[in-house]
């Protein structure tokens, strides 16, 4: 069977219209067409980066179920940033021809289920500046002698300043070389949870015997090791294991003095440095780069403006390139500096603090139930789902470990709050209602 291509993306993109609002339909759709279709790939053409990613991330599923319920025979959907020039020769009909069914690829196309790591945390992307070139340095140094020098390698410095980006990049680079190595990256709440399911399964010498196995063990924020003596004694045990058989240990932590003093002496054989404040000529050099690779058009003084303006986060740095192409994009055209001024002091308001306690209210105030209903012991479905929901927002919005969410909503198990976030995690794929309703209380609880 043969399809026009224009016609049958019109035909899909009707079919998403009736799935997200008008407002995110004509920001992030609008501009978007097939590109090709080729061994089962059906290639989108988007105008820049930061909507390639939006819409991987935001919208794929969406987009993939519409596009599978015109050509079955699609098994994957991509996204590729073609530039204006190239847009008007792209758009014009041509012919494709369906290919074998096969399975839908759902899972998460991101990380590597075996080792952990980010593909997208390479060096290639990294910014070296003033406040990082030494941790850089370090980092170098260990990919060309993995097990001897620099082991272990201890990176600290305040949230967003890239420190998962670096150590993650360190075992992509070391994968990307052939070495042979077994790598693994994992969160040191991770860790402690694997830890804790153990001790209670009786198969610690399963937990040690998983860990034990790796050539280089990566491990993110150990700051969520301080008092958990337990955990603190088994990642102990591990680091000796691993030093003594010259396997290399990589950490990274928000603070390097809150761990026991025989680990923090264990750290001292190695190399220990920090990532600083990004300075005010890093800060423009991350931007620039950051806005060249999202096809952003903005002038050096607006760079240079947001510079000055936002200091000490990377991510605070990205987050106001992001809102800065969403009003791109609504505006139709680039913003000017006075744009960029007035969208700086609207979000420079400052934010209220948020309590536990006013997000359990307002969230059970929204479903309509009581909040002591969401404390109890209870199953009731009306009941379940609000709980579950403020389980996943206290993880994923506010970054509360689960043993606290679990002690604050009743002194749950940490296990129930993870099943609970996987839940919904999974929900939110395919419940289109459920992702509106998530939106919603968002939106309230700012």
């Amino acid at each position: 069977m043969e399809a026009n291509v224009k016609q049958l993306w019109s035909t899909i993109l009707a079919t998403i219209a009736l799935d997200v609002s008008k407002v995110n339909f004509d920001t992030w759709f609008k501009d978007t067409f097939i590109v090709k279709y080729e061994d089962g790939t059906l290639s989108i053409g988007v105008p820049n980066e930061f909507a390639k990613e939006w819409l991987g991330k935001k919208f794929h599923t969406t987009i993939l179920k519409a596009v599978r319920d015109e050509l079955e025979s699609v098994r994957s959907v991509e996204y590729v940033v073609v530039r204006a020039e190239k847009r008007a020769k792209h758009k014009d009909d041509f012919i494709i021809k369906d290919q074998a069914p096969d399975e839908l690829p759902l899972s998460d196309y991101y990380i590597n289920k075996n080792d952990n790591l980010n593909p997208r945390y390479t060096f290639d992307t990294f910014i070296v500046g003033k406040f990082n070139e030494v941790a850089y340095t370090a980092a170098q140094a260990v990919i060309r002698e993995p097990g001897i020098i620099y082991n272990p390698l201890f990176i600290y410095g305040d949230t967003g300043r890239g420190k998962t980006h670096l150590i993650q990049a360190i075992g992509n680079e070391l994968k990307n070389r052939g070495m042979g190595r077994k790598l693994y990256y994992v969160t040191s709440e991770r860790f402690a949870m694997d830890y804790i399911t153990s001790v209670q399964n009786r198969s610690v010498s399963t937990f040690k015997d998983k860990y034990r196995q790796y050539d280089v063990i990566i491990m993110d924020d150990i700051q969520f090791f301080a008092k958990k003596e337990g955990s603190q004694e088994e990642l102990f045990h591990l680091f000796n294991y691993l030093y003594d058989n010259n396997r290399h240990i990589i950490f990274s932590s928000d603070k390097h003095d809150n761990l026991e003093e025989r680990l923090k002496s264990r750290f001292s054989a190695g190399m220990t440095v920090s990532i600083d404040e990004p300075d005010l000529e890093s800060r423009v050099q991350i931007l620039r780069y950051k806005a060249e690779k999202t096809g952003l058009e903005v002038t050096d003084d607006v760079l240079e403006f947001l510079a000055e303006s936002i200091q000490g986060n990377i991510r605070d740095l990205e987050g106001s390139l992001n809102t800065l192409s969403v009003q791109t994009q609504l505006k139709k055209r680039p913003l000017t500096l006075l744009d960029v001024k007035q969208i700086v002091r609207t979000s420079d308001k400052p934010k209220k603090a948020v309590s536990v306690k006013t997000i359990i209210k307002k969230i059970a105030d929204y479903y309509d139930i009581q909040e002591e209903s969401i404390y109890e012991k209870t199953r009731k479905r009306e009941v379940v789902k609000p709980r579950q929901i403020i389980m996943y927002l206290l993880r994923e919005d506010y970054h509360i470990s689960y043993p606290m969410i679990g002690d604050k909503l009743g002194g749950r198990d940490h296990t129930t709050v993870m099943h609970s976030c996987d839940k919904i995690k999974n929900e939110i794929v395919h419940d289109q209602t459920l992702r509106e309703e998530l939106e919603e209380i968002r939106a309230i609880l700012k």
